[in-house]
């Protein structure tokens, strides 16, 4: 019953400890948002077109004019192209779902979002925290690696001026970068504008890149032609290092994909989140993997693999056919790719932090909006000052690692909130508790319901002699009719087969997780003595496969119809695609190296700490009311019916 489910929900779970960290949020809602008074709310200014620049521009950095040379001569020969088509579907195996969940749930916050709705606290504090660590470090990295490109255009490495050339300080060893610190400050300069301002501003940028990589198309094709391609003309074949190099180059290049996810960052600013977020999502990815694969069609046919630059492949490609000025317009390419994807780490950081201090897990200043702008400024502002000083004082190249533990537990988590999504969606939500008296009401009509058919049945026994069974309340599946009692015997056996299908769908979905872990772990780490590293990769292949079975024989269930924003983009092929999504995202997790997981661990701690010390204590949901998710309607109706007109 309704005044049951209140008080066994989960509300108070802060004082039960453990359960805090399961305890859900709801979609966001009219109801939510008009609570808000407008405050925390962001302009919705963005189109598909904007969308589009955003991931393109997030995307394509200036690695791509590197993992060329690298991967080719290393992995893939010749097949390097398909190497990036591999890793593009493997990319978009997280697209979808990322798209299903952006527009059924548009709101800041991405993949930490996600989780806090359908998975718990727990691990939504765990992602949102390590997103934080991701495009800090990101945007430091990127920035410090755009003033050696930027020295290139003015004669040479130690060409810049002064005031912005790197410089060594004694006794210290630290090189400090007044260039990478003077573009953060201007990027969060532009950021705290508006999101319309900043977006045009990264979509041209992002046009000037696209341009330059056009142009490496158009006239390496061109030189290509002219020349015979002589990078295919070789002895060994198009796969030099067989399928198993070009898969190890696909898991290299896989990288050059992140960055589509700040798309869904920016879904509370998009004007048409249901239409425009999937569009935008797919579009951006699509043009990326294309102009990938043809770039590292041409590049790998003007130059044998084996001849390639590792650190220039593009521009000693051009050169070794005559062709030096091409250089500056290649560079001019990694330039705008550098800044472009600054920007695109710099964007969603603010908006992270600004869903986690809405959801009372950070104090309340990161929330705040500015009413012009309506960006959340301090935030923006916060997160451009750390930045600029990592990128000043620190060389984060040796922790750019950390940046993919970030985006791949983010990947793995929105492809674990899919299945749950379709198969567990959550059937109860919190309601603040200043709607107790709305909620005692709807509990108390519910009630009067329940005892008005039980006298309706004694008074048909009393009558006719018929023994009528009591009908129980269903308050999600609908009342049924006392004067019916073999319907309510029914209606009984589909909650309780309703229940056990949920058991079963829950229990699968935590058996895939850890067999992917398992087989991942045991199929990539090679210190396992294989005496047991085989039987560990059957056993995780078992419970995968278990998993996949179970999940496609079983009906998903029917609250997925009415979860969060209908109308939306719907993921395909679902339980396998979200399984293959999360057995990708563990493998490329665990071969991270050591070192990086070391350093990723040592900020998890700390962000344990800080949970357990202020976010845990401070949760919106604290002192929430858990209600079935069927009556939060009826209940805010009520509610706003007791207000005086």
């Amino acid at each position: 019953m309704l005044a049951e489910s209140n008080q066994g929900g989960g509300g108070g779970g802060g004082k039960l400890g453990l359960r805090s960290l399961v305890r859900r949020k709801r979609v966001d809602s009219i109801h939510s948002k008009s609570s808000d008074a407008g405050h925390h709310q962001l302009a919705k200014e963005l189109s598909i077109a904007h969308l589009i620049g955003i991931g393109v521009g997030s995307t394509i950095g200036a690695g791509v004019y590197i993992l060329v040379g690298t991967v080719a001569r290393e992995h893939s020969g010749p097949a390097l192209a398909f190497s990036f088509l591999i890793a593009g579907i493997a990319a978009a195996l997280s697209a979808f779902c990322y798209a299903e969940l952006a527009s059924r749930c548009p709101s800041a916050g991405s993949a930490y979002h996600y989780s806090y709705i359908c998975v718990g606290e727990g691990l939504a504090w765990i992602i949102g925290w390590a997103l934080i660590l991701e495009y800090t470090i990101g945007g430091s990295a990127v920035a410090r690696g755009i003033s050696p490109n930027l020295a290139l255009l003015f004669g040479g490495p130690d060409s810049l001026p002064a005031f912005l050339a790197r410089h060594s300080i004694p006794g210290l060893g630290i090189i400090v970068d007044p260039c990478a610190a003077i573009l953060v400050f201007i990027v969060t300069a532009l950021l705290c504008v508006g999101i319309k301002e900043s977006t045009f501003v990264q979509s041209v940028v992002t046009i000037a890149n696209i341009c330059a990589m056009i142009f490496v198309i158009i006239a390496g094709g061109y030189l290509g032609f002219k020349t015979g391609w002589i990078g295919y003309e070789l002895p060994v074949g198009y796969f030099p290092f067989g399928v198993d190099g070009m898969l190890a180059g696909a898991s290299t290049v896989f990288f050059s994909y992140i960055g589509f996810d700040s798309v869904a960052s920016t879904a509370e600013e998009v004007k048409n989140p249901q239409r425009d977020l999937p569009l935008g999502i797919g579009a951006a990815l699509s043009i990326c993997c294309m102009l990938y694969m043809l770039v590292s069609v041409v590049i790998v046919g003007l130059v044998p693999y084996y001849a390639m630059d590792p650190d220039t492949p593009i521009s000693s490609a051009f050169a070794s056919h005559g062709m030096q000025w091409a250089v500056y317009i290649i560079t001019i390419g990694a330039v705008t790719a550098l800044c472009s994807t600054l920007m695109g780490s710099l964007l969603p950081q603010p908006r992270i932090l600004m869903a986690m201090a809405r959801d009372g897990l950070l104090p309340s200043f990161f929330s705040d909006v500015n009413k012009r702008t309506q960006v959340p400024v301090k935030s923006t502002i916060l997160t451009g000052l750390v930045a600029a000083t990592l990128a000043f004082a620190m060389d984060v190249e040796q922790l750019a690692g950390m940046v993919s533990v970030g985006t791949l537990l983010a990947f793995t988590m929105v492809g674990i909130s899919v299945l749950i999504l379709r198969y567990v969606p959550p059937d109860e939500v919190p309601l603040p508790s200043s709607l107790q008296a709305a909620i005692d009401t709807v509990s108390l009509r519910y009630t009067n319901n329940s005892r008005s058919e039980d006298t309706d049945v004694e008074t048909s026994k009393d009558q006719s002699g018929f023994s009528g069974e009591k009908s129980e309340l269903l308050p999600r599946k609908g009342e049924t009719s006392s004067e019916y009692p073999l319907i309510s015997k029914a209606s009984s056996q589909a909650i309780f087969n309703e229940t056990k299908r949920r058991k079963l769908a829950g229990w699968t979905i935590m058996i895939t997780c850890v067999g992917a872990l398992t087989l991942t772990y045991s199929a990539s780490n090679l210190g396992i003595p294989s005496l047991f590293r085989l039987p560990l990769c059957g056993i995780g292949g078992v419970m995968l496969l278990f998993g996949l079975v179970v999940l496609s024989c079983i009906d998903q269930d029917d609250a997925r119809h009415n979860f969060g924003h209908t109308g939306g983009f719907i993921c395909p092929f679902v339980p396998l695609l979200p399984i293959l999504s999360i057995l990708i995202n563990c493998y490329l997790l665990l071969n991270l190296g050591a070192d990086t997981w070391m350093r990723v661990s040592v900020w998890l701690l700390i962000g344990v700490f800080v949970y357990a010390i202020y976010g845990r204590s401070h949760s919106s949901l604290q002192h929430a009311v858990y209600v079935p998710a069927a009556h939060v309607d009826e209940i805010y109706r009520s509610s706003a019916e007791s207000l005086p007109s």
